[in-house]
């Protein structure tokens, strides 16, 4: 698991059960659930490396349709509607993607 020794495996899982369903994602209930809402900035900034599949720097739309699969391979992709709602709620300055920055406000939200 990419967040080993970051997330308690237990706690992951259930924040991944608790979004199985199409449309059933809510970020800020994920965050909490799976532990990364309570972690220090230097683990949020890890947990953004390991987001930000292509080491651009940012977290783009693409990789936030994949987000649930940075917690398990076998985690379904996001919805276009899911996406989107997850980007506008990150891209706090509108350049359509997502700082570390931003994404820890998010995750602190």
């Amino acid at each position: 698991m990419a967040f080993a020794g970051v997330l308690n495996d237990a706690e992951v899982k259930a924040a991944l059960d608790g979004c199985a369903a199409a449309d059933s994602f809510d970020y800020k209930k994920f965050f909490k659930a799976c532990g990364l809402a309570s972690k220090s900035a230097d683990e949020v900034k890890k947990a953004f490396a390991i987001i930000d599949q292509d080491n651009s720097g940012f977290i783009e739309e693409e990789e936030l349709k994949l987000f649930l699969q940075n917690f398990s391979a076998s985690a379904r992709a996001l919805t276009d509607k899911e996406t989107k709602t997850f980007l506008s709620a990150g891209d706090s300055d509108g350049d359509g993607k997502i700082g570390v920055d931003e994404f820890a406000a998010l995750v602190k939200a």
